[in-house]
């Protein structure tokens, strides 16, 4: 949160800090990018982020932070907001049925000190059982050093223990499925999806050509920073741009995804295969560079559990 200094010491700087850690539903202090809010009326919001200038695993190129980024301050932005806007209990399941962001790349340069983000958030579309919301959309729009640089929607439901236990009936108890999760099969080559380590990378091979097994590795530490009974929204999101990057195996360079339309469609197991399709990825150059678009499908048990369609930029163009 942000912190004012007694108005008599007007000499002393601002002080921040970041949000407690259970208001987005992370366990790693280290993975906490949001650093506080505050409500402008009854259903708008302004909440504040910080980026690192480099991170385990959302890394950047080519000098630029990596758009995945966002999608993870967009995921903990909306989470925040839901408890101390909102007053969803903590312990209630937050799910996400839709995701929409679309960025201007040339933002996203790494500066000579971590970014600071501002997202003003307006919510709407809101249903309410008990005076507490159980589907709700957010509308963001992002600032960086007050300058707009990405706009994103989402909408996700919020469901108790209780009616959670119920949607997930016959699964277990959420640390039993995490701790009987499969390991993962053999990923895809690094220079394929372009990851540098094995335990970054979320596609296995098969024989088909736009076809991968999703692979999923419970103990990666930022994926699964703490126990979860399917697979997390942000490992399917990587799935899309690792996709793009297989769909051309012999690109030299990072696909930064700038714009993605998501749908969640139903919940990921662990304990069966899932297949990630990719359609065609054409590419085309103009002045403003290289741009992919790719449309992906992660399929279980014969039904289509994720959505994506996606356009993405060669980071060396930027």
């Amino acid at each position: 949160m942000l912190t004012t200094a007694d108005p008599h010491r007007a000499t002393e700087p601002v002080l921040t800090t970041t949000v407690a850690r259970e208001y987005v539903h992370r366990a790693a202090l280290s993975e906490v990018l949001m650093t506080g809010w505050n409500k402008l009326g009854r259903d708008s919001f302004v909440a504040t982020a910080q980026w690192p200038r480099g991170h385990s695993f959302y890394t950047p190129e080519h000098g630029l932070h990596d758009p995945l980024l966002l999608c993870e301050t967009i995921r903990q932005a909306s989470t925040l907001l839901a408890h101390v806007g909102y007053h969803i209990p903590l312990g209630h399941h937050l799910t996400w049925s839709r995701l929409q962001y679309t960025l201007v790349p040339e933002a996203m340069r790494i500066g000579k000190t971590p970014a600071d983000i501002q997202l003003h958030v307006v919510c709407s579309d809101i249903r309410y059982h008990r005076s507490i919301p159980v589907t709700m959309s957010m509308h963001m729009e992002a600032t960086r050093d007050g300058v707009p640089f990405a706009t994103a929607g989402v909408r996700f439901a919020g469901h108790s223990p209780a009616v959670y236990k119920r949607l997930r009936a016959g699964r277990g108890e959420v640390e039993e499925v995490f701790a009987k999760a499969p390991q993962p099969p053999e990923p895809v080559s690094r220079s394929a999806v372009g990851r540098l380590r094995k335990q970054d990378i979320v596609l296995a091979p098969t024989s088909e050509r736009g076809l991968w097994q999703l692979r999923v590795d419970t103990s990666h530490p930022v994926l699964f920073d703490h126990a979860l009974d399917h697979v997390p929204g942000m490992l399917l999101l990587e799935s899309v741009r690792q996709a793009a990057h297989a769909m051309e195996p012999g690109r030299a360079t990072a696909l930064l995804p700038t714009s993605m339309d998501v749908s969640f469609n139903r919940y990921i197991e662990f304990d069966e295969p899932c297949w990630i399709e990719a359609g065609p990825a054409p590419t085309t150059a103009s002045s403003a560079g290289t741009r992919s678009t790719i449309r992906v499908n992660a399929v279980q048990k014969g039904f289509s559990a994720f959505h994506a369609s996606a356009e993405l930029a060669d980071a060396a163009w930027i």
